[in-house]
């Protein structure tokens, strides 16, 4: 299971999705041009230390990316979704693809992804923040695919 931004704009989101990254065993993909430096001191705020706990791996392309791609499907976040999140099958070798904070994605990145899926809200809003749909797109995916990576099974290391 990867995470991947496409083009992220805001520093602050990225640094939290890295932070999230880093908690929950996840390698990350930034898609450049990004709307700030990667060293923007607010990103590295908001990932505080935990930026340097997480794989990250940057492209200066969508088309970079692709070649860099290895194996799993692209799943798009996306508000045009054929899918739900809680309906969607996770797989462990996929790639969960988040567009701009400010645009999404481009309808040739939108074509190319495996999969579109949306998490449900409130009819008449928009969008959730990025760092925050990332969040339960990861979570989501890991319960399904069975998420053990070191993690103990119970907040008490395992005692019930």
């Amino acid at each position: 299971m990867r995470i991947a931004l496409y083009q992220p704009d805001i520093p602050q989101n990225t640094g939290t999705i890295l932070r999230m990254a880093a908690c929950f065993g996840l390698p990350v993909d930034i898609i450049e041009p990004c709307g700030f430096a990667l060293s923007d001191a607010r990103m590295r705020r908001a990932g505080m230390d935990y930026i340097d706990h997480v794989d990250w791996s940057r492209h200066n392309s969508w088309e970079r990316f692709l070649e860099q791609r290895t194996s799993g499907r692209l799943v798009l976040l996306t508000t045009k979704a054929d899918a739900f999140l809680q309906d969607f099958n996770f797989k462990a070798d996929d790639t969960l693809l988040f567009g701009q904070e400010s645009a999404g994605v481009p309808e040739e990145v939108h074509n190319r992804a495996d999969a579109r899926i949306s998490i449900p809200m409130q009819s008449g809003l928009r969008s959730l923040n990025l760092a925050v749909s990332a969040s339960i797109a990861a979570w989501e995916a890991l319960r399904q695919t069975g998420f053990n990576q070191g993690i103990p099974a119970h907040p008490n290391g395992g005692q019930a």
